[in-house]
């Protein structure tokens, strides 16, 4: 049985700031930027050297859940910009790839691909600089919108059930699979072999996650096995 999100309020209270100008900027980029600048998160990320935002979304799920840790292997889909694989080598990782259809910096000791995960060669090419089968595979890959409700949720559901294919054909026995997920975002289906596959499945909702967003992360752990 999944348990229900917990956590999700948003950290800090701050005087709202505003756009010195909103020249030559669409009304969603100014929403955009607007939420940036007084999103504290945003603010801490910058003040620590992280990379985006979602590095605390990361730091609070591993308190919670003790996943990084020196000597394990790590497999990060779709890393860009690098804010999780920084917080896991700051956190004593070492073994860990990542991939991503975007360019990212390099972050030593990280192998850092190039790559759609879909590419039926991107799964062996992981494994191979990894050295064997990971102990944690990670996803914080989110499918590019359309803002037609039910293709977008296609998306959505897809990603995530391609990510959960692979954590499960390549875990190691005891690892754990973490990824991103939006409310209603899962089919019965993947929770159900989820819930097949590992000794348990529930959502967590981080603090980092904006209150307004349906964004959920899914952790599954203790893997069963092939």
């Amino acid at each position: 049985m999944v348990k229900p999100p917990t956590g999700g309020s948003e950290e800090g209270r701050v005087t709202p700031k505003r756009l010195k100008t909103a020249k030559d900027r669409t009304p969603s980029s100014q929403a955009w930027l607007s939420r940036q600048i007084n999103d504290p998160f945003a603010a801490k990320a910058r003040a620590h050297g992280y990379r985006s935002r979602a590095a605390y979304k990361l730091t609070e799920l591993d308190d919670k859940l003790k996943l990084l840790r020196p000597g394990v292997r790590v497999i990060d889909l779709g890393l860009a910009p690098g804010g999780w694989t920084q917080v896991a080598i700051e956190r004593g990782v070492t073994n860990i790839v990542g991939v991503d259809l975007l360019p990212v910096d390099p972050l030593p000791p990280a192998h850092i691909l190039e790559m759609d995960f879909t590419d039926p060669a991107c799964g062996p090419l992981l494994i191979e600089l990894l050295g064997g089968p990971p102990d944690l595979v990670l996803s914080d890959m989110a499918p590019n919108t359309v803002g037609h409700r039910r293709t977008d949720h296609l998306r959505i559901m897809t990603l995530i059930e391609t990510a959960a294919d692979f954590a499960v054909s390549v875990l190691r026995p005891g690892g754990a699979f973490l990824s991103k997920a939006f409310q209603g975002g899962e089919t019965h289906e993947i929770i159900g072999e989820l819930n097949r596959r590992f000794d348990e499945v529930r959502h967590i909702k981080p603090k980092a996650s904006r209150a307004d967003s349906s964004e959920v992360y899914l952790v599954a752990t203790g893997f069963k096995g092939r």
